[in-house]
């Protein structure tokens, strides 16, 4: 028997440990938070809720740190093989 058949999922009203994004078992998607308690369906009541998404703040601002993006006049890339076909040439 696998572990996932065992797991149980957490319950409508239950706290989230995990930032996310869940699906309960009509299919709607909430994005929760940690803290947060797991809202009930309208119509089913108690349900399960699966998470499908975690959420990552990784770029506040949308844009790419300026460490990681290539320069082209790189002082440092001189006499470094860039390439696995050049030499270095001296």
């Amino acid at each position: 028997m696998e572990r996932k058949e065992q797991d149980m999922l957490p319950l409508s009203h239950e706290i989230v440990e995990v930032d996310g994004v869940y699906v309960n078992e009509a299919g709607q998607e909430e994005h929760l938070h940690r803290g947060q308690h797991f809202p009930a369906d309208p119509v089913l009541g108690k349900t399960e809720w699966k998470l499908t998404e975690y959420s990552f703040d990784n770029h506040h601002e949308g844009k790419t740190d300026e460490r990681l993006v290539p320069k082209e006049d790189d002082e440092d890339k001189k006499g470094k093989i860039t390439s696995p076909r050049r030499q270095i040439q001296t």
